[in-house]
């Protein structure tokens, strides 16, 4: 009986160290990924990453402000994007639970000033699900280049800018829709009488204590606030200027690594929503989208099984975020980036991927700068011969990945070098011919030089490999008319 008792112990203490050398195996992987990707300037930020709901990574690199050399910290503060949609289904399912709110309600419910045409037809289901039909803001004609350094209030925007005529019956088709989630602000802040920012303070963030996270307003002092910046062949350069009323409700919110963590943990709990409520919030609808987040599989199997992701990212001037959960495990991904990276999604499944002791690609160069630098000083046959003579001799040295030439066609197009992107569009469709995306962009290209039939043979083959390519469809439709 003694030795009987005195080996439980034992093992426990052994299986406690095979955790910890395991947890110490992926920290040091991690660590060789990030640090990686900060060196090809694919990562500008901080990271947390959780095992088992223990931080086994906490970390951050680069600067949170280049012009005073401030560098980043776990506690640096981030702009979060559309990381903030999360907060505010939160925020509505809190008011269905008091009864405040019915998902099956309309906006006129709430909104009795809104067009009653339109808004005695869609739900608050609808909002959340992006499935409204209700145009979004940010997709329209010239916003970003003549509204969004504007102040609005929001009833004075919600009339303006989020009560377009409807593209679809509502329930019918998902479309990522902002104008849905900066309506669901206002109508929390008509239920609830006070601002939306309050109400997420008072209901979420002080509840959890999550001290480093609110509503990011330019005028404020916010301690350890990372400025915003654009990546550029040459370097950085401070982001593009954006009023904080425009994305709202819809991406208006800041956070850290470490306040995101408390908010994994607290939705393991019912400390701000009941089980049933989360229950509601993690079904998906259309696309893989539920209230707020995204809930999906991750891009491998465990054991032969899939494993569940409940997910979103944030894209908002001169920040890229992303918040991933793994719920059965309890496992958390956080990266917050403020050079605007597109890179996340691939850091991210690397990092995913060393959890869950699978194989793993670590970062790769970048063929954007390379080939940037090339077309720009020789011009762009130059730059080609280049792309297939790397590709040829250093496929494990460079990122030939679909992302890569479709960031540097968009680069060349917003230069004004219509023909070149066209150039590099065009070489991404031959080395990724079932893509859909790749497709899209040349598309898009032969729009901004006015060849409408070459957009309009783009465009059908994109919807041909992805039905669901709203955007193709929608335009194609305007194509077809004289």
């Amino acid at each position: 009986m003694r030795r009987a008792v005195t080996t439980i112990p034992l093992c426990i203490a052994l299986l406690l160290l095979s955790h910890i050398a395991v947890a110490q195996d992926h920290a040091a992987k991690i660590q060789e990924v990030l640090s990686l990707a900060h060196k090809y300037r694919q990562f500008n930020g901080s990271a947390l990453i959780a095992e088992n709901g223990k931080v086994v990574y906490k970390g951050a690199f680069g600067m949170a402000n280049m012009e005073w050399n401030i560098p980043n910290t776990p506690d640096t503060r981030f702009r979060l994007g559309s990381i903030t949609k999360q907060f505010t289904a939160t925020a509505t399912l809190q008011l269905v639970e008091q009864g405040k709110i019915k998902l099956d309600g309309k906006i006129t419910d709430y909104l009795p000033d809104y067009r009653k045409d339109t808004g005695d037809k869609v739900t608050i289901h609808h909002l959340l699900t992006h499935t409204s039909g209700i145009p979004s803001y940010t997709g329209q004609p010239g916003f970003f280049e003549n509204v969004s350094r504007n102040p609005y209030k929001v009833d004075e925007f919600v009339k303006k800018y989020a009560s377009g005529n409807l593209e679809f019956e509502p329930g019918s088709k998902f479309s990522y829709n902002n104008s849905g989630y900066f309506l669901l602000g206002a109508i929390i802040e008509r239920v609830t009488g006070k601002p939306y920012e309050q109400v997420l303070k008072e209901n979420i963030f002080d509840p959890l204590g999550m001290k480093n996270s609110g509503y990011d307003r330019h005028a404020t002092i916010i301690p350890k606030r990372a400025s915003g910046y654009s990546k550029t062949p040459d370097g950085y350069i401070n982001a593009v200027y954006l009023d904080m009323s425009i994305p709202y409700a819809a991406g208006s919110l800041y956070s850290t690594v470490e306040d995101l963590y408390l908010w994994d943990q607290a939705l393991y709990a019912d400390k701000v929503l009941s089980a049933q409520s989360k229950a509601l919030m993690y079904k998906p609808f259309l696309e893989n989208y539920a209230y707020g987040w995204a809930v999906t599989n991750a891009s491998f199997k465990q054991n032969d099984q899939p494993v569940q992701v409940i997910t979103h990212d944030g894209g908002i001037n001169g920040f890229t975020t992303t918040i991933i959960r793994f719920p059965t495990e309890k496992n958390l991904i956080v990266m917050l980036d403020n050079t605007g990276s597109g890179y996340l999604n691939r850091l991210s499944d690397s990092i995913a991927r060393i959890l869950y002791n699978q194989p793993y690609e670590p970062p790769k160069i970048s063929i954007v700068s390379v080939l940037g630098k090339t077309i720009a000083e020789k011009g762009i046959e130059a730059g080609i011969a280049q792309y297939r003579d790397l590709k040829a001799k250093q496929a494990a040295t460079y990122d030939f990945a679909e992302a890569e030439l479709n960031q540097l066609g968009y680069q060349l197009l917003r230069s004004g070098k219509a023909r070149e992107a066209i150039e590099i569009f065009k070489l991404n469709v031959e080395a990724y011919p079932q893509a859909f995306n790749t497709y899209d962009s040349l598309a898009e290209a032969y729009m901004t030089i006015n060849e409408r039939d070459l957009a309009k043979l783009n465009y059908k083959k994109s919807l041909e490999l992805n039905p669901n390519n709203t955007n193709a469809a929608e335009i194609l439709k305007r194509l077809e008319k004289p």
